[in-house]
């Protein structure tokens, strides 16, 4: 089986999974007789913490002999938490039983994207390809569990969402390849890989890189909670919504498969600025609640807000850190742009829709062009520090 595919199966159990389980586990807490309040502390709490569990993860990870092998385990566990999660009781239950699961669950694709990337780079292919799969898949998964809701019990998205997760820990077994975590077969110890995560915390580069990025995707945070209701409360319909969010992530799995030659010659750097810029004008004009003529290329922007970004990031990343510290450092990435930041936006986000409804917006464009500010200066910090820029394109 080719590593492209192979790698695309792994991403796509992950994201049909939390295809379903992020739209949708709310609707099965909120028939459980959970309130709005309790329902946004138990799905936020995981991601502002992910800032100390994702980190601590990765260096649990990298002292396994092979990548595949803690991906494996924490599939594993995740599952048996998932039907914990199901057949407890009670508030505080749910959200120690989310918690765990979500913090483990998190540190998956990470971990995946250090394999896919150096697999890339070694193998010669575009590392769009199989993470593309990996999006079509949470398109699948948003579709059939829209679906499956008007026909059957909230109960489906649990067992959707657990299915899920058992088929990502036997495809990391069976199917992602025996890589090594470290290349020559050198086995750090605790004390010497908590060093290499400090390492990185003290480089100027790559702390940018992350903050810079993390803002960009945190920005996101007011269309991922409350673009829905913004537009419905401008009058489109919900099948309109549904749309939008479906164009977006089908442009972004065209920029992923087709935009590779392009990207190459931009460089990680001009991604990331082209995602900043991409993010102040889309926000910015959501704010002004755009008739749905113009919310067609606006929502195309979600190829730079985000994938532009993430791209840019993810090569970066890999080429600033050392190769014994490469799960830290995709992981601490991760815990940035999609735990604290956009866990500290989230919380703002709801404030700000009560308050102004969709000029929230305006927000998260400043969200954006803070993130956008760094990225700029990413290349005259790394001329500072004496990096190397041609081994970064």
């Amino acid at each position: 089986m080719p590593i492209t595919l192979r790698l695309g199966l792994y991403y796509s159990a992950l994201f049909i999974g939390n295809g379903a389980s992020g739209p949708y586990i709310g609707v099965w807490l909120h028939a459980q007789g959970l309130n709005g309040a309790e329902i946004g502390f138990i799905l936020a709490a995981p991601s502002i913490a992910r800032v100390i569990t994702g980190p601590a993860l990765a260096v649990w990870a990298d002292s396994f002999e092979k990548r595949r092998t803690p991906m494996a385990i924490v599939g594993a566990l995740v599952s048996l938490l998932y039907i914990a999660f199901s057949i407890g009781h009670g508030f505080w239950w749910w959200a120690a039983m989310w918690f765990v699961s979500q913090s483990l669950f998190s540190s998956l694709s990470p971990l995946a994207d250090v394999i896919a990337l150096r697999r890339a780079r070694t193998d010669g292919f575009n590392f769009g390809w199989p993470r593309g799969l990996g999006s079509g898949a949470y398109i699948v998964a948003n579709v059939g569990m829209g679906f499956l809701l008007t026909v059957s019990q909230p109960v489906a998205v649990v067992i959707w969402m657990t299915a899920a997760i058992v088929a990502a820990s036997l495809a990391a077994h069976f199917i992602l390849p025996a890589d090594p975590v470290h290349e020559e077969g050198e086995r750090l110890d605790r004390k010497a890989r908590w060093q290499g995560l400090g390492g990185l915390l003290k480089d100027p580069p790559f702390m940018l890189t992350i903050i810079s990025a993390g803002l960009i995707q945190a920005s996101h945070a007011f269309y991922y909670g409350f673009s829905t209701l913004a537009w419905q409360a401008q009058g489109l319909p919900s099948s309109a919504s549904g749309l939008l969010w479906g164009w977006g992530v089908l442009v972004e799995i065209g920029f992923l498969w087709f935009m590779e030659p392009w990207r190459r010659k931009v460089g990680p750097e001009r991604l990331m600025i082209l995602g900043g810029v991409g993010a102040v004008v889309r926000w910015t004009c959501l704010a002004f609640s755009p008739p749905m003529w113009l919310l067609i290329p606006v929502q195309a922007l979600h190829a730079l807000t985000f994938t532009a970004t993430f791209i840019g990031s993810l090569q970066l990343i890999e080429r600033l850190s050392p190769a014994r510290s490469a799960s830290a450092a995709q992981t601490l990435n991760s815990a940035l742009s999609g735990g604290i930041f956009i866990g500290i936006a989230s919380m703002a986000a709801g404030v700000l829709f009560d308050a102004v409804g969709a000029r929230g917006y305006l927000a998260m464009t400043a969200c954006a062009a803070l993130g956008l500010s760094g990225a700029i200066f990413l290349k005259p910090v790394q001329r500072a520090r004496g990096i190397d820029l041609q081994t970064l394109s």
